[in-house]
């Protein structure tokens, strides 16, 4: 199993620290640490058409809608998504959320945060084509 990387991807204010990221290898498992400041951007509302997700909290709460319903994930708590649902995650509280995210099947991996960081670390608002495209590709479909 191809893991290990201690470098973490900042996007504004989220952090992504990858635990395992097997999308080069068999793309069998994705994992990383999402450090979420209170009331950061974050990705939009979007659903997985190949892969599941589990979200695990470790510290703070991160509020994760799943198909319009909101539930606060905080440490020691999960919530599966399954793929299909339309999901979204936001830090609505005062205190900083870290959470531990599952992919399986790996599909969606560093890259993919990666090329997000980049097109909106840019001057000025980023690109919404842009950001789909990357989103598309990558196998998430903006809802």
């Amino acid at each position: 199993m191809e893991s290990e990387t201690t470098d973490t991807v900042r996007i504004g204010g989220m952090e992504l620290r990858f635990l395992v990221d097997e999308t080069q290898g068999s793309g069998d498992l994705v994992i990383f640490e999402m450090t979420v400041h209170p009331n950061a951007r974050v990705p939009v509302a979007h659903y997985h058409r190949e892969v599941d997700e589990i979200v695990y909290g470790l510290s703070g709460a991160l509020t994760t809608t799943v198909d319009g319903r909101k539930r606060e994930v905080r440490a020691g708590e999960s919530v599966l998504i399954p793929r299909g649902a339309v999901h979204h995650h936001e830090n609505l509280g005062g205190e900083t959320s870290r959470t531990l995210f599952v992919l399986n099947p790996g599909g969606i991996g560093r890259g993919y945060f990666e090329e997000i960081a980049e097109a909106v670390s840019g001057p000025g608002k980023p690109d919404p084509a842009r950001l789909k495209e990357i989103m598309l590709r990558h196998g998430l479909v903006p809802a």
